[in-house]
């Protein structure tokens, strides 16, 4: 047990120091790390979601008190993040974890390229006005590891 702890601990130290380098990928680097270690899916997405409760809520109150909150983006990414995220969960419910579990690694590797590529050659200076607000609502609620298709109901169905 004390053991087990000490992993989780390192493994958020290294999830935490990676996110603080380049500003995102906590979710990514400690879903990937616990699931590497033999972690049972839910225990990781459950270690990576009472971790990211509390990050979160002060990174949110912190932009929101600085003004760094655009509301009308807000609410345009809200409605379709909710349902993707609904729609994930459901889907994770229902797909038996052994076969999910690929996927989820395969997506898992995906996006840390992704997030190597933009830490190390995208230029920081580019802005894009975002497209498309609903469809990347809709695909972050369903797809990123700390919404719900890595992070839904892991559970092997008989």
């Amino acid at each position: 047990m004390p053991n087990d702890l000490l992993l989780f601990i390192a493994i958020g130290f290294a999830a935490q120091m990676v996110d603080g380098a380049i500003g995102m990928a906590y979710g990514v680097t400690a879903t990937t790390i616990l699931m590497s270690f033999g972690v049972p899916p839910a225990t990781a997405s459950a270690s990576v979601h009472a971790a990211e409760v509390f990050t979160t809520a002060a990174s949110g109150t912190a932009h929101w008190r600085l003004g760094n909150i655009d509301r009308r983006l807000v609410w345009r990414l809200a409605g379709p993040g909710m349902v993707g995220g609904a729609f994930g969960a459901y889907i994770l419910a229902t797909v038996p974890g052994d076969r999910i579990r690929p996927i989820v690694s395969a997506y898992l590797l995906v996006m840390g390229a992704v997030i190597l590529w933009r830490a190390i050659w995208q230029n920081r200076s580019q802005h894009k006005v975002p497209k498309h607000i609903g469809v990347l609502g809709f695909l972050a609620g369903f797809l990123i590891p700390s919404a719900a298709v890595a992070g839904g109901q892991w559970r092997r169905r008989p």
